[in-house]
């Protein structure tokens, strides 16, 4: 069965994420993609298949939390911006817990998104 990773980008890491997915394209081509909804759109531009969810400011970081907690999800890669404000900053802080509750996987930048790739998707 399919390992289910979730993206997540801010809107100034768009841009970045999409370079990280096209880098491991081939790998990810193999998981179940799940993203919020405008980074998603961005994504599927690559020609990957991605089920996406609300954007972030409106509910999608919270519907890949409540993922996350259900056991639907393997790993997250969240490139998020540290230096600007946003709104929905409780979604993201509930993410996060969500993530050292339930020990789901969390990368916030690409290293440690390369990281959760190949130790979820190179194994297989």
């Amino acid at each position: 069965m399919a390992k289910t990773i979730a993206l997540i980008a801010h809107d100034g890491k768009k841009a970045e994420m999409v370079g990280f997915v096209k880098d491991h394209q081939e790998v990810l081509s193999h998981a179940h993609l799940v993203a919020t909804g405008t980074t998603g759109s961005y994504i599927q531009q690559t020609g990957l298949e991605v089920e996406l969810k609300l954007s972030g400011p409106k509910g999608g970081d919270a519907q890949i939390a409540a993922m996350a907690a259900e056991g639907k999800v393997d790993g997250i890669i969240f490139f998020r911006d540290p230096l600007g404000k946003h709104a929905h900053e409780p979604d993201i802080q509930m993410l996060m817990r969500i993530c050292d509750l339930w020990n789901v996987p969390l990368a916030t930048n690409p290293a440690t998104g390369t990281l959760i790739i190949k130790g979820l998707l190179e194994e297989e």
